[in-house]
């Protein structure tokens, strides 16, 4: 088995394609108060593509909302800058790979479950305080190293995802072992790469190992989401193994059973729509 050499990763993350400088200004809106929105929205609306996803989102029911949004500039009035920046986040990033043709590796299922880990830390930041916008968006790219693994190195990658089933092991082990890395390392690479906020950064890089992150860092929220939708089995994938909760993440979100019976519901219900929404 030909491990994956560092040199390789950074080497192969550069060249996917750059993405759309409209996704760009989002990135470096994080932490700009002073950043205009307005050029934004019209950067946005040059950009039919985007702009109908973004539409098709935000009327969904996934946002609930009483009457229908036609324009970028009335989404952020009804749902704020917040949250449609972080939709134009998901939304560009998981539109820069392009399809997958890497046998094994399934698309749907694998949007499925990112989606269902962004409606989980959703409704658990909704719980805790934290910002669900920010968490849905670290919720959906949290796994984005498998996207940029399947595209960049697909006979490698191949290789993991066949490991995997034949051994029925997490899929984080069948990379470590075959490709001497794994997703999280090249999703937080890739995350460096794309000139991410920090804050999303940990969403990526630390979703599992989160003890090691700090506990104000999206890490706990978005390893706890992660493992809500293994468990379920939100991608119906027949290898997908329940992983176990870091207790230190749980301790820290101050989660307990009843928190989770009310946010158990919230995930499954919303997911089908979120799923069709979300999906290029």
């Amino acid at each position: 088995m030909n491990k994956l050499s560092h040199d390789e990763i950074v080497h192969g993350l550069r060249q996917l394609p750059a993405l759309p400088t409209v996704i760009s200004e989002v990135l470096s809106s994080f932490g700009n108060d002073e950043a205009d929105i307005g050029l934004i929205c019209r950067q946005v609306a040059r950009d039919q593509s985007l702009t109908a996803r973004l539409l098709r989102v935000a009327n969904s029911s996934f946002y609930g909302l009483q009457c229908r949004v036609a324009t970028i500039n009335e989404a952020v009035v009804v749902l704020g800058f917040r949250a449609v920046r972080s939709m134009l986040l998901t939304l560009g990033v998981s539109g820069a790979f392009g399809k997958q043709d890497c046998p094994g590796f399934e698309p749907r299922a694998y949007m499925r479950h990112c989606v269902g880990v962004g409606l989980a830390a959703r409704a658990i930041a909704e719980t805790t305080g934290r910002n669900p916008d920010l968490a849905f968006a670290g919720g959906v790219l949290h796994d984005m190293g498998q996207l940029a693994l399947a595209s960049i190195f697909r006979g490698s990658y191949a290789q993991a995802l066949a490991y995997r089933r034949e051994h029925d092991i997490p899929l984080v082990i069948a990379e470590r072992d075959v490709l001497g890395t794994d997703h999280v390392l090249v999703g937080g690479l890739l995350a460096d790469t794309w000139n991410f906020p920090a804050s999303l950064r940990s969403a990526i890089a630390g979703h599992h190992a989160p003890s090691a992150a700090t506990a104000d860092s999206l890490a706990d929220l978005v390893h706890v989401a992660d493992a809500i939708a293994h468990g379920l089995g939100l991608a119906g994938d027949d290898y997908d193994l329940v992983m176990p909760v870091d207790f230190t993440a749980w301790q820290r979100l101050g989660l307990d059973q009843d928190k989770l019976a009310r946010i158990l519901p919230r995930v499954v219900d919303g997911l089908d729509e979120a799923s069709q929404a979300f999906s290029a």
